[in-house]
């Protein structure tokens, strides 16, 4: 992969910045503002699993800066479309997009990113980028479905982009039935265990 000067300067700015991440108030401000607003979006969506008081329920693993990366970004674009199952048994049209490549604990790991084929037609979700996944915290202390990040093809930076698992969020299926969540491919299966994000629902699941 080859680097301007200018994305050379931002890499290693960003290599000095995260270690210093754990302690850093300002990004903890940040992922916490990001859960507010996460929490806030169920009580304006009509369609929304949870009430006021679910949402006490909701639980987190406290921001973590080691489970943000900065992932090479490896485009695919003669990838074929397909059908992604849900766990309501319907299927979703979708293509992958691309591959993110990073080092955790010295080991190489990647996750594939993907694209809605419907919501590309849409002119306000025209460009979102979708990362479902499973890790060894699935069914244990994180929901058995796995867990969701999304993203923008503007985050795409050179092809480098911000992985933060600290912003990891669960599916609607962890909190009610009725919904059509997509479940995370084989390839997005990590043998790691990614303790950041969203945690089990502590309240009851709605049926």
């Amino acid at each position: 992969m080859k680097y301007t000067l200018t994305t050379c300067f931002l890499l290693i700015g960003w290599l000095f910045l995260l270690p210093a991440q754990n302690s850093d108030p300002y990004y903890f401000a940040d992922i916490n503002r990001h859960r507010n607003e996460y929490k806030a979006d169920f009580l304006t969506n009509p369609r929304s699993p949870l009430a006021v008081a679910d949402t006490a329920f909701l639980d987190f693993f406290p921001p973590d800066g080691a489970y943000q990366f900065f992932a090479q970004f490896e485009r695919t674009p003669e990838a074929v479309p397909f059908e992604l199952p849900t766990y309501s048994g319907q299927k979703r049209n979708y293509v992958q997009y691309g591959v993110l490549k990073f080092d955790f604990n010295g080991q190489a790991q990647s996750l594939n990113i993907y694209q809605n084929l419907h919501l590309v037609k849409d002119s306000i979700y025209h460009d979102h980028l979708f990362l479902p996944f499973k890790d060894l915290t699935s069914g244990e202390t994180t929901y058995g479905g796995g867990r969701y990040l999304d993203f923008k093809q503007g985050d795409i930076y050179e092809d480098i982009m911000v992985l933060d698992f600290n912003k990891c969020y669960n599916p609607w299926c962890a909190f009610s039935d009725g919904y059509n969540c997509p479940i995370p491919p084989a390839a997005n299966h990590l043998e790691i265990a990614i303790e950041a994000g969203e945690r089990n629902f502590k309240g009851p699941k709605k049926h």
